[in-house]
């Protein structure tokens, strides 16, 4: 199965071979790791828990882990900060599983070779077909093998932030009671 959605460059694709038994073994998933050379190098991880819903706790366990796993192979030459993050509700879609999860969801695919004349599509996802990605574009329901892509996140839109708001609220995350309206008693200074 094609990993580089998970993990593109060599080094990345190196660094995801290191972290992904650590984070599997605290019971998360790892969707994607990027290294960002520069000025300041800095190590995305992006994690999630196999039914959705990681919390800034879960991110600062899994970042406490990665860390030390890091210190031990000390694959990174230069010195870098670790950002560990959840995927976001515009998540990147890595795994093939993540298009039949979020089928019916607007998304944005990109291929590494032209497809029908294009590399990029923007449509409502129709699940997964074996090995292909199905996508419904103003054309019609187009079929993508999963190892054809080069990019893939969700698309931000209102329906899509409904339902994370709604599986938050169903999995105790969110608690509706914390935004009631609090009563303000009136005071009765300056009434004659």
């Amino acid at each position: 199965m094609n990993n580089d959605l998970i993990a593109k460059a060599a080094m990345d694709r190196r660094l995801a071979e290191i972290i992904t038994p650590v984070i599997e073994d605290l019971g998360y998933e790892l969707v994607r790791v990027r290294l960002m050379s520069g000025k300041n190098a800095i190590l995305q991880v992006m994690a999630d828990k196999p039914d959705g819903g990681i919390e800034v706790d879960d991110c600062g366990q899994i970042s406490t882990a990665v860390g030390a796993i890091l210190d031990v192979e000390d694959p990174i030459a230069e010195e870098y900060a670790l950002e560990v993050s959840s995927p976001g509700i515009d998540r990147p879609l890595t795994r093939l599983k993540d298009f039949a999860n979020f089928e019916g969801y607007e998304a944005k695919i990109e291929t590494d070779e032209l497809i029908g004349g294009r590399r990029r599509f923007k449509g409502q996802l129709a699940g997964v077909e074996g090995d292909e990605v199905l996508i419904n574009i103003e054309e019609g329901t187009v079929g993508l093998k999963f190892d054809w892509l080069t990019d893939a996140k969700l698309v931000l839109t209102d329906e899509l932030i409904k339902e994370m708001l709604r599986q938050r609220k169903a999995s105790g995350v969110i608690d509706e009671t914390q935004f009631d309206d609090v009563e303000t008693e009136e005071s009765d200074e300056g009434e004659i």
